[in-house]
């Protein structure tokens, strides 16, 4: 079962997929990192036997395939497109988890009423060259989430004429966030937040945003069976050179899906298992209608993000002065990160980004370091270096 839900009541679907999910995810994905073409491997199988259709939808800068995936015959059409940012790979992982599930549970009731309901429209991986060297941007040096107005990239063309040609009339936008955002003023960490794009600066709701707010009340519902507490909403101001902010615009009721982080998932594979039981569980609302039923309240009452996180909180460290300024104890903040260059992730890297009283923040690991002391002249705030290196300094 997972963690931090013992306490609470599940529904039927939701038990189903938490029980279904080990047997069903693509057990070939045990990292973050891949590249498009180990994704087109994996597809390949469910492509041949005629599970998925799929089409070239266009090419990315540097002449990548970019393909649309179709599944399911149905008259409501849904278009869910990830990693748009190339290091934002979690949702990836969980679509072909999905595809994978409908693969092996043919009979499932949520296979069939989402195969006969719905016709699912899918770019996974919308960046791939960005997802080639594990970047943001695309390969133009892009955020193509910032292009959906001017649409100087081509991948930003293809996800644009995507949804004009086929007019879905409901979206996903799958994307990861910082994994040390926080749920409003807490100290709990943002497992994944959602939001329903404004359409316009005074977040105006018409038919299709209402429309989204009861979708993403049911995602909001199924996270807070798994992972209550840790369900928080993004950041909802407008930007219409943003796609999901666009793409509500244009008529497709959308929800912005963002993952978020966990204790001890620096491969986000929980956040992954997240996305799989919250994503199909929201496909089928869609499918048998029963969001029509939902109070939006559970998405509009979700608090914010913050950040009030850090990977390792060092608490009362002596910091020593020279020349006469005098010695105090300190909280020490630290964030680490992998070094996007060593591909097999095993080069860390780490910032002292904060020092003080940091009693009103959390962290995943907190260490006493009533024993340690550091010289003021040694640090250097938001200087990255090896995190090896502080990790001897904090002995």
């Amino acid at each position: 079962m997972l963690n931090g839900a013992s306490n609470v009541s599940k529904s039927k679907t939701v038990i189903d997929l938490v029980d279904l999910y080990e047997h069903c995810k693509r057990v070939e994905i045990t990292s973050r990192r891949f590249t498009q073409r180990e994704m087109l491997r994996w597809l390949e199988p469910m492509v041949q036997a005629r599970l998925l259709g799929v089409a070239d939808a266009g090419y990315s800068a540097e002449k990548r395939t970019i393909s649309l995936y179709t599944y399911g015959q149905g008259t409501t059409k849904v278009l869910l497109w990830s990693q748009m940012h190339g290091d934002e790979p979690t949702a990836t992982m969980a679509l072909l988890d999905i595809l994978n599930f409908f693969a092996q549970q043919t009979n499932h009731a949520i296979t069939r009423e989402i195969r006969s309901n719905l016709t699912l429209l899918l770019i996974p991986m919308l960046n791939p060259d960005g997802a080639e060297r594990f970047t943001r941007r695309t390969s133009q040096l892009i955020d193509m989430n910032r292009d959906a107005e001017a649409l100087r990239t081509p991948e930003a063309n293809i996800l644009r004429d995507t949804q004009q040609k086929y007019r879905p009339q409901f979206g996903f936008n799958l994307h990861d966030q910082d994994p040390r955002l926080t749920v409003g003023p807490s100290k709990e960490v943002t497992a994944i937040a959602l939001l329903v794009p404004a359409r316009d600066a005074s977040r105006t709701d018409d038919e299709v945003r209402s429309r989204a707010k009861k979708v993403a009340a049911v995602y909001a519902e199924v996270l807070h069976q798994l992972v209550p507490g840790h369900v928080a909403k993004y950041d909802d101001s407008f930007d219409r050179r943003a796609f999901g902010d666009s793409v509500q615009l244009w008529g497709t009721s959308t929800v912005l899906v963002e993952s978020g982080g966990w204790p001890n998932d620096r491969d986000k594979m929980f956040i992954r298992k997240l996305n799989f039981i919250g994503q199909l569980a929201s496909l089928y609302s869609i499918a048998t209608g029963d969001y029509e039923e939902k109070d939006a309240s559970a998405y509009e009452s979700l608090p914010f993000n913050s950040k009030n996180l850090f990977d390792l909180k060092v608490r009362s460290v002596q910091l020593k002065g020279r020349n006469g300024v005098p010695s105090i104890r300190a909280d020490v903040g630290i964030i680490i990160d992998e070094m996007n260059q060593d591909p097999d992730r095993k080069r860390l890297i780490a910032k002292i980004v904060d020092i003080g009283d940091l009693s009103s923040f959390g962290a995943f690991e907190e260490r006493d370091g009533s024993g340690i002391s550091l010289e003021y002249s040694d640090i250097q705030l938001d200087k990255a270096i090896p995190w090896d290196e502080l990790q001897r300094t904090l002995k």
